[in-house]
């Protein structure tokens, strides 16, 4: 039990897991002031502005530039790990959601005149935009930075 205590004092995992949830958080009052209705859905779910995935690998390359150093081999690692999950969550992930949007839209208007379909819908909200995936790149390194130099 003593090693799973010490897992929350590893501050590079406790701020990326923090600036992943205040990402996650920040989706659900954008989407409110948007459309002007709570939806619970946006705590967790994917995709939506800022990218969670962003944040959170932002503040773990950031938290290990800022503790191992920039040279170092930990923050190569991270910093390439980021960029995969980026690229991933702007291009794969986004590109599939596309794909979902343009299959519901077949399905719908192949199954309405009163034909039935079992299935269910496709999830078209999966990836970000650009600038949504920057958006959380800069709120994880922001988080990062002011909580690994105040902690």
């Amino acid at each position: 039990m003593q090693d799973f205590e010490t897992i929350f004092n590893n501050q590079i995992l406790v701020v990326s897991v923090l600036a992943c949830l205040i990402a996650q958080g920040l989706k659900f009052f954008i989407e409110l002031i948007r459309h002007g209705k709570v939806s619970l859905r946006f705590l967790v779910t994917t995709g939506g502005m800022p990218s969670a995935h962003s944040a959170l690998v932002g503040a773990l390359a950031t938290g290990i530039g800022l503790t191992k150093g920039w040279s170092s081999p930990e923050f190569a690692i991270a910093s390439l790990f980021a960029v995969i999950v980026m690229y991933d969550a702007a291009g794969v992930r986004q590109a599939a959601g596309k794909q979902a949007r343009i299959l519901n839209q077949i399905v719908d208007e192949f199954f309405q005149d009163g034909k039935q379909f079992d299935e269910e819908r496709l999830k078209e909200l999966l990836g970000h935009t650009p600038f949504q995936v920057l958006v959380g790149l800069a709120l994880g390194i922001g988080i990062s930075v002011l909580t690994l130099n105040v902690w």
